[in-house]
């Protein structure tokens, strides 16, 4: 064989082989797992999983709502990795909107048996995000960040009809008021890996979501070959339709389907 073609045959073999990985990670039947952790994103703290725990508990589950700091992205994902390691056996990992990206770097550790991702960012490994959002048409969210020195937020007006659309205005205007500030550093982080290749995963794509684009959100979910669902919901699906996402993370953690 000579070079050219011994070079050929081995991109074919990668290819091959990166084919094989996300078709496990697809088609895998997730071990049963008795333990869930949740990551909220942007605009959020760990209240905005209240909806879902309380059904997951009732499933005999146990779950961690992870408060993460919003300050760096290595930051963020050691604070869930604390928590995946207090962990005694195959746990779901969950994230929400920015926190897809703790959910790709971290989501590779041992105890992680499955991953699901809601309405939630889901890069490749060293992707840049930021240029990936931008080849689709830019959410309304985006004009409402407003910035005090190196802190980020939304302006109430732009949480209330961007990030929480289908909400009640009262339940809305609670979760505005517990709105966490992220660190301009926080949108600076790139994943170095990517667990969806390895882990199944599952994916719930809010369709009138207006702080990531719909489209940009099928589109992950294709590329990581994820079990999907449509929910014709606002960024916020876990408040707005917590049945639905309890049921697909139930379904993660090998309990129906």
């Amino acid at each position: 064989m000579n070079r050219r073609n011994f070079s050929a045959a081995m991109v074919a073999a990668a290819a091959a082989s990166l084919i094989s990985t996300r078709a496990f990670a697809a088609d895998a039947t997730p071990p049963k797992a008795r333990n869930v952790v949740l990551v909220h994103g942007l605009f959020a703290d760990g209240s905005c999983w209240l909806e879902v725990i309380p059904r997951l508990q009732a499933a005999g589950l146990n779950v961690t709502s992870v408060q993460n700091p919003l300050t760096t992205l290595p930051e963020a994902v050691a604070s869930a990795k604390r928590v995946l390691d207090r962990q005694d056996g195959p746990t779901v990992f969950v994230g929400h909107s920015f926190s897809g990206m703790i959910v790709t770097e971290a989501g590779t550790h041992p105890n992680v048996s499955a991953l699901v991702y809601v309405a939630a960012r889901a890069p490749d490994a060293n992707e840049d995000y930021t240029a990936l959002a931008k080849t689709y048409p830019t959410p309304p969210a985006s004009a409402g960040i407003v910035f005090d020195g190196d802190e980020g937020r939304l302006t109430e007006a732009a949480f209330l009809r961007d990030f929480a659309g289908d909400l009640p205005p009262e339940k809305a205007k609670a979760l505005y008021a517990v709105q966490e500030p992220f660190h301009k550093a926080l949108l600076a982080g790139k994943t170095t890996q990517a667990a969806w290749r390895s882990k199944p995963s599952f994916y719930a794509v809010s369709t009138e979501d207006r702080t990531i684009n719909p489209d940009l959100e099928r589109f992950m979910a294709k590329r990581m070959n994820a079990k999907t669902i449509e929910l014709k919901s606002s960024h916020l699906s876990m408040i707005s339709h917590p049945e639905e996402i309890t049921q697909l993370i139930l379904e993660a953690a090998g309990q129906r389907g």
